[in-house]
């Protein structure tokens, strides 16, 4: 469907275990990204071609009772030589252990919400 639309990319989420995005004809700059919760996920996100994979919950939320932290985090991406991007329970009193991690990037809506985008988050 994205491709049929002109679209600059998809979001292809954890539940979604399809590999027929392997080998699709796609435009330049067209890039795919998904998320997981664990390395089995992760394989399949592989398979599925995604350039970046969100790995949730880095750390502790209301919606989930278990969660990666910064040293499980660590030892997935080294299973992988995608970009993973944190994302989970991210807000101010935690964004400096984000920097222990072999993260590409965060993604955290309600942080951004509240703080806006012009945060100075160093290498991110």
């Amino acid at each position: 469907m994205a491709k049929r639309l002109d679209l600059n990319g998809v979001y292809l989420p954890s539940f979604n275990k399809n590999l027929k995005y392997s080998n699709l004809q796609l435009k330049k700059g067209f890039k795919i990204i998904g998320s997981a919760h664990n390395i089995s996920e992760i394989k399949t996100k592989e398979k599925q071609n995604c350039e970046y994979i969100f790995l949730s919950p880095l750390f502790k939320t209301d919606k989930h009772k278990h969660y990666l932290n910064v040293v499980k985090f660590n030892l997935i991406s080294n299973v992988t030589r995608k970009k993973l991007v944190c994302l989970g329970g991210i807000n101010s009193t935690n964004l400096q252990k984000i920097y222990l991690t072999k993260s590409a990037g965060i993604a955290s809506i309600s942080w951004i919400k509240k703080n806006g985008l012009n945060t100075n988050l160093g290498r991110f």
